[in-house]
């Protein structure tokens, strides 16, 4: 049996003995399961794997410990994954990684629940939650740089795309722009991966390459090796939250269905009358060859939600320095908007966002056959649905506990106006043909049946 203990690190470093005592006592739990999880996840960091059994079925014997020390406590690993190690060490983004999981899901797991708190989990209570789970990681800086580029992008895409997005991220990286995205391989890893090469051509020395992930997401997209601040959400809704109250700007590369549920996310959030006057450059960019992607994307979206929604984003295709460029030349604007409205520099207060995008969706066969699908509602409404449809779909392809629901009961049953359902099919299908719903090389059964 090989164990190894790790000192504390970050935020975590400094505990009273009350936290310690809560940590231990949390031990036997279903959320200390989780945290073994995640820990097992983190330290298959960099790995190119997006279905979570893997991971835990070759380490049925992995278990994580915590022992109470006087000045804190320490994290001891039972039998990890020999990969995470250089000469016997363990990597230090690893290790780092490890306590963020620590801070993220047990420390906060407690302290987050709306009961102790005795608050009603409105709104405002979200949003709460959401800003100080950023500031206890850190996360918020308080520099007054403006430059948090969110990207977001599939994990399952080809080696052109891929090249393209580590231009985009060098390109941003020479303008000394960070980058924050999923934390996961492909569009997620490349814009970090180019970024890291701009920033040192530039001698910037404040490169951030933040990943924003949650505990359903995580095992079956670990880390990339890039990442060197780690967030984990508790989930999908206080996620996406946290990106766009956290970014300057938004760049989507092609992906499958969880970039069209964050860009689906996104658009219902800026259709909503009280956000018109936002400043957020969104813009949709990819190679030549990814085309014809964006063309049904943004038909998708003009059919469904009309062209009010696609005046929000723009489409470069094939012009990475272009992308930087549009960037650059609206922080500006950004910065005075923010000026004007009295708002944070590093998280968005001022943008409204409705309980129909903050209210979490759980993914399972009633909740998907529920959903109302017509165009009979208003803009925003509709998208939100749309979000939790794509939403579902993740969760069916990739997430422990969708995966399992669909061994056990079938894909899950989408019913809604013809029209739309058959928008929708045609979406999916052109995903599936494009082999952007699982990583290349694994064979793709949906997980979702459409009724027309």
């Amino acid at each position: 049996m090989h164990k190894i203990q790790l000192n504390p690190v970050g935020v975590m470093s400094q505990l009273s003995q009350l936290e310690v005592n809560l940590l231990s006592e949390s031990t036997d739990s279903d959320l200390h399961k989780l945290f073994r999880n995640c820990c097992l996840a983190v330290l298959y960091s960099g790995a190119e794997i997006d279905n979570s059994e893997n991971i835990f079925t070759p380490h049925h014997d992995f278990a994580v410990n915590l022992i109470s020390r006087e000045r804190g406590v320490k994290v001891e690993l039972v039998n990890p994954p020999a990969h995470a190690f250089v000469d016997g060490e363990l990597i230090i983004g690893v290790h780092e990684h490890i306590f963020s999981v620590l801070r993220d899901l047990l420390h906060l797991g407690a302290k987050y629940s709306a009961q102790s708190l005795r608050v009603t989990p409105d709104s405002d209570y979200i949003t709460h939650s959401v800003f100080d789970m950023l500031r206890h990681a850190q996360t918020l800086k308080n520099t007054a740089e403006l430059n948090m580029v969110v990207c977001w992008g599939g994990h399952s895409i080809g080696t052109v795309e891929y090249q393209y997005t580590k231009e985009v991220g060098y390109q941003l990286g020479l303008r000394k722009l960070n980058i924050c995205t999923g934390c996961g391989p492909g569009a997620m890893k490349g814009p970090m991966k180019g970024a890291t090469i701009g920033h040192a051509k530039q001698r910037y020395k404040n490169g951030r390459y933040l990943g924003l992930t949650e505990p359903g997401i995580i095992a079956a997209e670990p880390p990339n090796a890039i990442v060197n601040e780690l967030v984990i959400m508790p989930d999908i809704e206080k996620r996406l939250e946290a990106f766009i109250r956290l970014s300057h700007a938004v760049v989507i590369f092609p992906g499958g269905a969880g970039t069209a549920e964050e860009l689906l996310y996104l658009i219902g959030i800026m259709l909503d009358d009280k956000n018109k006057e936002q400043v957020l450059p969104i813009i949709l960019t990819g190679p030549e060859q990814s085309k014809a992607y964006f063309e049904s994307i943004d038909h998708f979206i003009g059919e469904a939600l009309g062209a009010e929604a696609q005046k929000l984003y723009e489409i470069v295709v094939g012009d990475a320095a272009k992308v930087a460029q549009i960037i650059k030349q609206k922080n500006s604007l950004v910065r005075d908007y923010r000026k004007q409205t009295g708002d944070s520099y590093d998280f968005n207060w001022s943008l409204k966002i409705a309980a129909e995008f903050q209210s979490p969706f759980i993914p399972n066969h009633s909740n998907m056959a529920e959903l109302n699908l017509h165009f009979d509602q208003p803009k925003t409404e509709l998208a939100a649905a749309l979000r939790q449809v794509f939403s579902g779909i993740v969760a069916g392809n990739v997430k422990s506990e969708g995966v399992a629901l669909i061994k056990e009961h079938g894909p899950f049953q989408l019913k809604g106006e013809p029209k739309l359902m058959k928008m929708m099919d045609e979406l999916l299908e052109s995903f599936v043909e494009q082999q952007r719903m699982k990583l290349p090389g694994s064979k793709y059964v949906p997980c979702y049946q459409i009724t027309k």
